[in-house]
C-alpha cells in the first residue's frame, strides 16, 4: 500500500513558531547555517528579536573561527535588544567593551573561562551595564576590585556565580560581596579558598539570600577546614537552599559549559 502520509513542510509553519525554533539554536549555528537555509529563515534571522540571547562557546564548535568578530556581528544584529549573553573561552577586554557600548539593556552576563579578561576591562564594562541581574564570571582572573565594581554599578544584581583559586586573601571577595551586594538572592562559589569567616560575612551582609551553593569550595572539603555544625545550622535556618561543601576530598573543578 502506498504511504500517503504527508511529510511536514517547515516553510508552512507560522513565523512565530519558526522564530521560536531558531532561537533555540546556538548563535554560531544561526550565523553559519540557519540563516542560509532559505529566504524565509534569512528574513527571520534579520529580526533583532532573534538576537536577544547570544550563546557562544569554543568548546562546542570547531576551532579556527574568528570568535570575537562573530560575536560582534551577533551583538550588532540585536540592535540594542540584547538581554542575555554567554561567552566561553574567547572573551577579552575589547569584546566586553564592544558589548557594553551596544547592549545597555543587558540583564544576564555569563563570561566564563576567559583568561584574557582583566580587572580594568571588566570594571569599565560593568560601569555601562547597570541593569545586570544575573552574573557568572567563573574561572577568570578577576580580583576583589571587580567585585567592588559590580556591587557599586549593578544595584539590581540578584544572582552571582564565581569561582577560581588565585585570590591571595582567602575571604577578600566574600567581604566585598557582603558589603556591596545586600540585594543578592542566589550565590554560587567554587574553587575559592573560602573559610568560615567569609561565610559568616556573607550571611551577615546578604540578608535576602535564598540560595547559597558552596558544593565546590574545595578548601573546606576536609574535616580540618570544614564548616562547624553551628554554622551549618545557621546556613540551613537562614537560607532556603543551602548546599554545603563536599567533604569526601574528591573535588572536581566545575565545568561551566551549561547554556541553560
Amino acid at each position: 500500500m502506498e504511504n500517503t502520509t504527508r511529510k511536514p513542510n517547515w516553510l508552512e509553519l507560522p513565523r512565530d513558531v519558526t522564530l521560536n525554533i531558531l532561537q533555540r539554536l546556538h548563535t554560531v549555528e544561526v550565523i553559519t547555517s540557519a540563516c542560509l537555509v532559505c529566504p524565509l529563515w534569512w528574513n527571520i534571522c534579520r529580526d533583532p528579536y532573534m538576537w536577544r540571547t547570544i550563546l557562544m562557546s569554543e568548546f562546542y564548535h570547531a576551532r579556527g573561527m574568528d570568535w570575537v568578530k562573530m560575536c560582534q556581528y551577533a551583538v550588532d544584529r540585536s540592535c540594542g535588544q540584547l538581554e542575555d549573553i554567554y561567552i566561553h573561552m574567547f572573551g577579552n577586554d575589547e569584546l566586553l567593551e564592544y558589548i557594553a557600548d551596544r547592549a545597555s539593556n543587558l540583564r544576564r552576563l555569563r563570561i566564563v573561562n576567559c583568561d584574557k579578561l582583566s580587572d580594568k576591562g571588566f570594571i569599565e564594562a560593568v560601569k555601562k551595564l547597570p541593569l545586570i541581574e544575573e552574573l557568572d564570571i567563573s574561572n577568570n582572573y578577576l580580583s576583589k576590585h571587580s567585585f567592588e565594581a559590580v556591587g557599586l554599578c549593578c544595584p539590581l544584581l540578584k544572582t552571582l556565580t564565581y569561582g577560581n583559586d588565585v585570590s591571595i586573601d582567602q575571604n577578600a571577595e566574600a567581604f566585598v560581596i557582603a558589603k556591596t551586594m545586600p540585594g543578592l538572592r542566589s550565590l554560587t562559589i567554587s574553587g575559592w579558598r573560602l573559610t568560615s569567616v567569609g561565610v559568616v560575612a556573607i550571611l551577615d551582609g546578604c540578608s535576602l539570600l535564598e540560595s547559597l551553593n558552596l558544593k565546590s569550595c574545595y578548601y573546606m572539603s576536609s574535616k580540618s577546614t570544614s564548616l562547624s555544625q553551628s554554622l551549618k545550622k545557621r546556613c540551613r535556618e537562614q537560607i532556603k537552599k543551602f548546599i554545603p561543601p563536599i567533604l569526601d576530598g574528591n573535588y572536581c573543578y566545575p565545568c561551566n559549559f551549561d547554556f541553560d
